[in-house]
């Protein structure tokens, strides 16, 4: 056989490229209305998950239903909030090891579509802001606030040369990066704001990358949420008139690929409304029609998740959304398949090569039973512990943010300031309470201020009388123009006509006293006799796995029946919040990484409002079943459309 000349092996080279050594690349086609990858021809399919709502020892499991369902793709957000909770603290750790993630995508075969903001949305608490942005006050965010600029500046200088290694360019798993988020949805539609980003992503990201924007699929929209220089791509759910969304995608480019980058497999969920269900069929339907087109597609989400700790959102008129992010996805919560799961499988086959070899299964639960609870103290007794920073003391009630505290709970006492011998009004008549409070006067609950809903609770008492209101921060607004969400007592409160002041505030610590065992030092006291209402209190018990069976421990979910409102924390892991009255959820989910074959595992749980201690022995249970759709017993003034985000402004 003759050698090849010079000549030849040149053109070889140049033909094959990356198959024989050259530089990986991806870009987009104009002519060809498609990317390239390599050279090639390529489409996406590709679905959303969030590793800050997954445990790290899922990361794999949830990577590999995934690709095994045919996406050639995943789709991630980066919470800003996540990694940089104090200024110029990052961490980049444990279950924030984003690198590690990037990386387990790449292992399994699967490209990443990267959505580093710095503004999210994702239903996460303020769009993944960090909260200590507010500490001034006049703050534009998503502008050309120079403040919010230079926050920008320094983060993004963080993250995004780690980003660097990882884009396809670089051998890494990146074909595209995101530039901000739905920006079009905004109000401030500042493209000054935008021109900066882009030129940002470039200084640290180069020239090569595929940049892009996301919005809704209206003219509205696209008029400040695309820009030039950024691939502007458009986001719609089932039901939607396909055709008229792509044609709007076609306004802002009018050559490329089709890309819709959230297509929605399900809905968020709030506090007091039915769990969203959107059905398989709808979901088949809908992708069969956009595949058919060639069209490159995201399914949000693929698995949705938990909302562990303080870190759910909010929409506006306020509603927080709950602790599951189930989103009834493909994979579940728990990472389990659905029906859902192999409806999408069946339509991708059509159109890819599916996997060879078998779907890793839904992970087995257990139902570890009924664990026994004894009050502990309440919340207001327990002070010393809790608040690490100590009492503030201030003429008017400080923000959260002032106090320097970004999620949580915090006290605030003063005393009456006259005699209140008839039932008088204590108010927030500028609805300042952020979210939700508890009332109390000498150690006696009298009643429930929420934000939108509860402005004035009735109070008695001499003048001098000790008046504790603690102030949950229920999750900040995510999407719209008011994700500027200050929490606590953001204005006044009055009594009658007048004013309060006076006050004397308490952050309080209390994951932190959780993890140091510091609860378990308080003794169990005797329940109190029944009454109408009852103070904020903590609750422990614990239970014990035996280690002589095989597989445990199992991931398992708790529920706690005839209990109201409250946080509850196994093994000092923060699980989020239960609100079972309101729904639609009732149970957490608890995954098994946090449970002990070796130790007992301890359940420490606050509750804020009413615990079944009061009437006699009371327990949580631990059951193989979640409940995310019970009966739902408050409706909110405000509903929404499925997958009409502009309906949430």
């Amino acid at each position: 056989m003759a050698l090849l000349g010079s000549g030849s092996m040149l053109f070889l080279l140049l033909l094959f490229g990356h198959s024989l050594g050259g530089p990986p690349s991806f870009s987009v086609d104009y002519q060809k209305d498609c990317f390239r990858k390599d050279g090639e021809a390529f489409r996406y399919i590709s679905g959303s998950i969030h590793y800050s709502r997954i445990p790290r020892v899922y990361w794999k499991d949830r990577l590999l239903k995934m690709y095994m369902a045919g996406l050639n793709a995943i789709q991630t957000y980066i919470p800003w909030n996540y990694h940089e909770e104090v200024p110029g603290q990052y961490n980049f750790s444990g279950d924030r090891d984003l690198g590690h993630f990037l990386q387990l995508a790449q292992d399994i075969g699967l490209l990443v579509i990267l959505r580093p903001g710095p503004y999210v949305c994702a239903e996460w608490d303020m769009g993944g802001l960090p909260a200590w942005l507010l500490r001034k006050k006049d703050i534009v965010l998503r502008s050309s606030d120079a403040d919010y600029i230079a926050a920008v500046d320094k983060w993004m200088g963080k993250l995004l040369p780690m980003m660097k290694p990882f884009l396809y360019q670089n051998g890494g798993p990146i074909i595209t990066v995101q530039v901000e988020n739905e920006y079009g949805s905004y109000s401030a539609c500042d493209y000054n704001y935008m021109r900066h980003l882009t030129a940002l992503f470039r200084s640290h990201l180069g020239e090569e990358v595929v940049l892009f924007t996301t919005d809704g699929a209206g003219l509205r929209y696209l008029k400040c949420g695309s820009i030039q220089g950024l691939y502007a791509t458009v986001d719609f759910g089932p039901g939607a008139n396909v055709t008229a969304a792509f044609d709007a995608q076609r306004h802002a480019e009018p050559r490329g690929p089709l890309v819709n980058s959230e297509f929605y497999t399900g809905w968020l969920d709030h506090w007091g409304s039915a769990h969203s269900v959107v059905p398989s069929a709808a979901v088949a339907k809908s992708l069969n029609e956009m595949l058919a087109l060639g069209a490159n597609v995201n399914l949000y989400m693929f698995i949705g998740g938990t909302n562990f700790g303080y870190w759910n959102g909010a929409n506006d008129p306020y509603g927080a959304q709950p602790t599951s992010y189930d989103y009834d996805a493909p994979l579940t919560e728990a990472g389990d398949l659905t029906q859902k799961y192999f409806a999408i499988r069946e339509v991708i086959k059509l159109y890819h090569k599916i996997p060879a070899g078998p779907i890793p299964p839904t992970t087995p639960k257990y139902a570890y039973g009924t664990v026994g609870m004894k009050k502990l103290q309440a919340l207001s007794d327990a002070l010393e512990t809790l608040s690490f920073s100590g009492p503030v003391e201030s003429k008017y009630p400080q923000t959260f943010i002032e106090l320097n505290q970004a999620f949580g709970y915090v006290l605030y006492r003063t005393s009456l300031p006259v005699n209140c011998n008839t039932p008088t009004p204590l108010s927030s008549p500028l609805n300042g309470v952020h979210d939700r409070a508890y009332v109390s006067v000498d150690g006696v609950a009298v009643g429930i201020l929420e934000r939108n809903k509860a402005i004035t609770v009735n109070v008695t008492g001499k003048a001098g009388s000790r008046v504790d209101i603690l102030v949950e921060n229920m999750g900040r607004i995510n999407y719209g123009s008011h994700i500027n969400d200050f929490k606590g007592l953001v204005t006044n409160l009055t009594l009658g006509k007048d004013t309060l002041t006076g006050w004397t505030m308490y952050s309080l610590s209390i994951d932190e006293a959780v993890r140091q065992g510091l609860l378990d030092e308080m003794r169990p006291t005797d329940s109190p006799q029944p009454l109408a209402l009852y103070l904020p209190a903590f609750y422990a018990g614990s239970f014990i796995i035996p280690d002589g069976i095989p597989d445990l421990p199992q991931d398992t979910y708790i529920q706690l029946p005839k209990w109201r409102k409250g946080q509850v924390w196994i093994n000092g892991f923060n699980l989020g919040r239960y609100w079972p009255t309101r729904g639609p959820q009732v149970t957490l989910f608890v995954p098994a990484n946090i449970l002990s074959t070796a130790a007992p595992n301890n359940v420490t749980v606050l509750e804020l409002e009413e615990a079944p201690c009061s009437s006699g022995p009371c327990s949580v249970e631990f059951t193989a079943t979640p409940v995310l759709n019970a009966t739902v017993q408050y409706q909110g003034k405000w509903q929404r459309r499925l997958f009409s985000k502009e309906d949430l402004v």
